[in-house]
């Protein structure tokens, strides 16, 4: 795993040693790989919980939502913090389904190191794959567990030859499997740093374990590995190496320096496996990220901008020590009938006390901490003080949101905020009684301060409540939540795609604003060049302009008339994306110029622009489908008559995976149909890939229903 900026250690001299023997980690993977099932058993050993909650019972202590329970997954991620040989963890468990994605983007924000799960016998999944994409952007190092290995039909090996071929990674296996020869049954682990077979005891549900010698049949094949293992972490340890070619006895202490090094650098990822089910290889994991996954000291300080100068040349850093200025992320905000709404700290350098009053530096406005918390899912143990490093919950600010940053009012920072997808699914909802209207309105807006992917607005055209998010589950499970939490019954409509628009081609327009009305008058004339973008990129603005023609001052409203204007598009009112405009030149009058002039003539420009030059863009999804051979051409005939195209067919025990893309629009209702056509037996994933060009014919059915 190569990265774009190296993790730079703090000097000696600054660390913490509070601070050496803190963890904040997450746990990733696709769904239904095990992630909540191995968590639960974190809890357990570490002595957190007394009882080994199970997620097929509905009882796993991380998944406290009644949904979660029914569903089976996680749907919000949950934090806890227990202790493993003297050290702090702090977990974060995150969701699977693609739909709750932000959860995991705000939580990969905030996290030092990540554990990702990989199940044995699907492998790499399209999830799987996108989380690790998630935290590449992040820079976090991994560790990653093979689970399900109880499974007659699970592949070790074959998984970590997947995980480098598919994510572009170094693996650094730390363990061999070992079964039973005649039956294929999972006996144990094989620990290749000292060479001992792990065994897990059954009556106590793994919570004890021992280790034997190395099996006769084995000592070849670990000697192999091991050496192989060495191979590769020399290069992260000069004594390591020096021993290595000097074909001394390396010591496990020193294997796990080097293996550390390379973890922390982001070079290699160390390899473990087990079945968190059937409490296999589970506290190896916790040893793991002890030993290789970094403290809070050994990732580079945390970057800002200055107040109202975001995105500048100008960067501010604060490490992460207690006599640092405070500053912190509000990665996640929950209501909670109890207190009102929790916000979810990650403290990046300070000490936090109850009663503090703290800066919103992204809003301008102080805040105060009445009282705070150590999360265990959704129990909480009251805290006095938190310092660089913790991650809490915190109750009393009002006025800040997910993304924002809290900390010292005499040296003010801005944290870079955490970016999130939008939204590519809309239904119209209203409340079955209209007494509830006003009580639909504030649930609704609660869960949109939560959840950054779900959006709320109003129809101009029928005046209907929209709402959108990330998918039918998502919109579902928001829906629910509003009968079950806030008392609020609600009708809602058919699902709807959020199309967007984009300009076809470049426009330079030169645009005049004049208006005399007796005394003094409004005049602003701005030249703008409007340009295509590639798909995904947004929405840029530009300026180049000589300030003699267009002062300063006045910027900013030119962008603002721009930016106003794509939220409504020429062609079918739909959001305009994938464009830059920029500002190359302009006029104005040294008494009728106004902030007003420059906006409105900037929005008129864009109108123009974009009027007869627009495309409609529709949200384009990849997914896969596991199933039986006999049942792949139907599957691949129903992708393409929904428009869709198979990108690819791999074989994977006993199953075929089947990947594709096909538009949104064509997807709605496509698990029952599968159900059909697979007699139940098939399984898939979807997630947004990217926005795409309509065809004509469906762009003029979209049209005429929006009554354009």
């Amino acid at each position: 795993m190569t990265k774009k900026k190296s993790r730079e250690i703090l000097d000696e001299s600054l660390r913490d040693e509070d601070l050496e023997s803190m963890r904040n980690i997450g746990i990733m993977a696709h769904i239904d790989a095990g992630k909540t099932t191995a968590t639960e058993r974190m809890l357990y050993y570490t002595g957190r919980t007394y009882k080994m909650g199970e997620v097929h019972d509905g009882d796993a202590e991380m998944d406290w939502m009644d949904q979660e329970k029914e569903r089976g997954i996680t749907i919000t991620s949950a934090a806890t913090t227990c202790f493993w040989d003297g050290h702090q963890v702090n977990i974060i468990d995150t969701p699977g389904h693609v739909d709750f994605t932000a959860e995991v983007e705000r939580s990969l924000r905030v996290l030092d190191g990540a554990v990702a799960l990989f199940s044995g016998v699907e492998m790499v999944e399209s999830q799987s794959e996108k989380v690790w994409r998630q935290a590449d952007r992040y820079n976090i190092p991994r560790i990653a567990f093979v689970n399900k290995l109880d499974r007659t039909e699970s592949r070790y090996d074959k998984t970590i030859e997947m995980i480098e071929e598919r994510l572009g990674v170094t693996t650094l296996p730390l363990q061999l499997v070992y079964n039973e020869e005649s039956t294929g049954e999972l006996i144990g682990m094989i620990d290749l740093l000292d060479r001992s077979l792990l065994k897990w005891d059954e009556e106590t549900k793994g919570a004890e374990y021992h280790r034997e010698p190395l099996p006769e049949e084995m000592k070849e094949e670990v000697s192999r590995q091991r050496d192989e293992l060495l191979e590769n972490v020399a290069h992260y340890d000069d004594e390591v190496m020096m021993r290595y070619l000097e074909d001394e006895e390396v010591p496990v202490k020193l294997i796990r320096r080097a293996v550390r090094s390379a973890t922390i650098s982001g070079s290699c990822v160390p390899v473990l496996g087990g079945s968190a089910l059937k409490n296999v290889g589970v506290q190896p994991i916790l040893d793991a990220v002890v030993h290789y996954l970094p403290s809070p000291n050994d990732v580079p300080p945390v970057e800002g901008y200055p107040v109202n100068d975001e995105g500048s040349d100008e960067k501010l850093t604060r490490l992460p020590t207690p006599e640092e200025p405070f500053s912190s992320l509000a990665f996640k905000v929950a209501t909670d009938q109890y207190t009102g709404t929790l916000l979810y700290l990650r403290i990046y350098s300070g000490t936090l006390h109850e009663g503090d009053n703290v800066y919103n530096s992204n809003a301008g406005k102080r805040e105060r901490v009445s009282r705070m918390f150590h999360m265990h899912a959704n129990r909480r143990e009251r805290i006095e003080e938190a310092k660089a490093g913790d991650i809490v919950a915190v109750v009393g600010p009002d006025h800040t949101s997910t993304g924002e940053t809290l900390c010292s009012s005499e040296e003010p920072i801005v944290l870079r905020r955490i970016d999130f997808p939008d939204p590519v699914i809309s239904v119209a909802i209203e409340p079955r009684r209209e007494a509830d209207e006003n009580r639909l309105t504030e649930a609704i807006h609660k869960l949109a301060k939560e959840d950054p992917t779900f959006t709320v607005e109003s129809d101009p055209d029928s005046h209907q409540t929209i709402i959108s998010g990330m998918g039918e589950l998502h919109l579902e499970i928001l829906t629910r939540r509003l009968k079950e939490e806030f008392g609020v019954d609600a009708s809602v409509g058919k699902p709807s795609v959020t199309y967007k628009e984009t300009i076809k081609s470049t426009s330079d327009i030169d645009e005049e604003f004049a208006k005399q009305t007796g005394g003094r008058g409004q005049y602003a004339r701005v030249k703008i060049l409007y340009e295509p973008l590639k798909r995904g990129t947004g929405f840029e603005f530009e300026s180049t302009v000589r300030e003699g023609n267009v002062p300063k001052e006045y910027i900013k409203s030119v962008e603002g008339g721009v930016t106003e204007s794509l939220g409504s598009g020429r062609l079918a009112g739909y959001n305009v994306t994938d464009l830059k405009a920029t500002l190359y030149d302009g006029a104005h009058h040294p008494v009728d110029s106004s902030d007003m002039a420059f906006k409105a003539a900037a929005s008129r420009a864009t109108t123009r622009a974009l009027h007869g030059n627009s495309k409609l863009l529709e949200p384009i999804m990849e997914g896969e489908v596991f199933v039986p051979v006999d049942h792949v051409g139907d599957v691949m005939e129903d992708i393409s008559k929904r428009r869709g195209k198979v990108s690819g067919i791999s074989s994977r025990e006993g199953v075929q995976l089947v990947e594709f893309k096909l538009p949104l629009a064509e997807s709605f209702g496509y698990a029952t149909r599968l159900r059909s056509i697979t007699r139940g037996r098939g399984t898939y994933s979807l997630s947004f890939a990217h926005y795409q060009t309509v065809p004509e014919k469906i762009k003029e059915e979209i049209l005429h229903n929006r009554g354009y």
